[in-house]
């Protein structure tokens, strides 16, 4: 609150195509302002609505999916091996829970051939994905709270309105991802608001908490569970929001993990990179231009 933006900065960055993104004290993006020309790609959004009802919609759901159990598991083996010799107890439970939530990837397999086979659209079929994918943040989630300092009194994982601090810098954090994934969509010429796994709602962009999934564990959850973990103070105020410090802390943290480079198709490049070239391999796969969409999957 209490921040302000000319308008010759506004001017300035559509000029340029930069985006400005609004945010919430708790991280919750509320508006976005894009130059007219990223949004005018016809081809694209009109392939991308037509998919719906299409196999493509199935396979696509089913990768992103793939996606972020696979790095759920990954961040678990990641913690476990800062474990092995000091709790060795922890590094043991958290190398089972890693292996049961990769167990929950042939069920979604079984999903997606099943889902082929009966000739089922999304809406047949989301519930049943839904589910697995559930299951499986159960098992992670489980997981995280093992190496958690107990002064945090976590209670579980929360969305929207939590009010614990752990939980509070989640979803600062994923309001800034948020952002990230959003800007990377428009500039591949796709539609925010036209998801496939997430149903359509009114000012709901389904495809921005689509596309999202995968990048949670690596670039959130892991940020924010090392920073709480090298002893970082979530400081909240009295009405139990994350302090403006604390906040602008995050910020730089996530924004500096956004910058760290990854392996990506043999190669090494920036998250944010990573992020842009998968919006726009997720166009080419809607537009019919690429057979296969792969997602992207952390090697730690």
């Amino acid at each position: 609150s209490g921040v302000s933006i000319s308008a010759d900065a506004v001017r300035a960055c559509t000029e340029l195509g930069i985006p400005i993104h609004f945010l919430s004290g708790t991280g919750t993006p509320y508006a976005s302002l894009y130059s007219a020309g990223l949004i005018g790609t016809v081809l694209t959004r009109r392939a991308q609505l037509m998919a719906y009802n299409t196999p493509q919609a199935i396979n696509l759901a089913a990768a992103l999916a793939l996606g972020k159990l696979e790095n759920q598991a990954t961040l678990l083996k990641y913690v476990a091996k800062y474990r092995k010799e000091t709790a060795p107890a922890i590094y043991e439970e958290l190398r089972l829970l890693a292996l049961e939530v990769r167990d929950h990837l042939e069920e979604l397999d079984g999903w997606r051939q099943a889902a082929h086979y009966d000739e089922n659209i999304m809406d047949d079929v989301r519930g049943q994905l839904l589910s697995i994918e559930g299951r499986a943040a159960n098992k992670f989630w489980q997981g995280i709270g093992l190496v958690l300092p107990e002064a945090l009194h976590w209670p579980g994982r929360r969305g929207r309105g939590a009010r614990d601090p752990f939980n509070s810098a989640l979803n600062y954090g994923y309001g800034i991802l948020y952002s990230q994934i959003e800007r990377a969509l428009v500039l591949a010429g796709l539609d925010p608001y036209g998801g496939f796994i997430h149903v359509d709602r009114p000012g709901k962009p389904s495809l921005v908490l689509d596309f999202i999934e995968p990048f949670r564990s690596p670039v959130v959850d892991r940020t924010v569970l090392g920073l709480v973990n090298r002893g970082m103070a979530l400081e909240q105020d009295e009405r139990g929001l994350l302090t403006q410090p604390t906040r602008r802390q995050l910020a730089e943290k996530i924004l500096a993990r956004l910058e760290s480079s990854e392996k990506y198709e043999e190669k090494r490049y920036p998250l944010r990179v990573i992020i842009q070239q998968q919006a726009r391999r997720l166009a080419t796969f809607l537009r019919g231009e690429r057979d296969v969409f792969l997602p992207f999957v952390a090697r730690w």
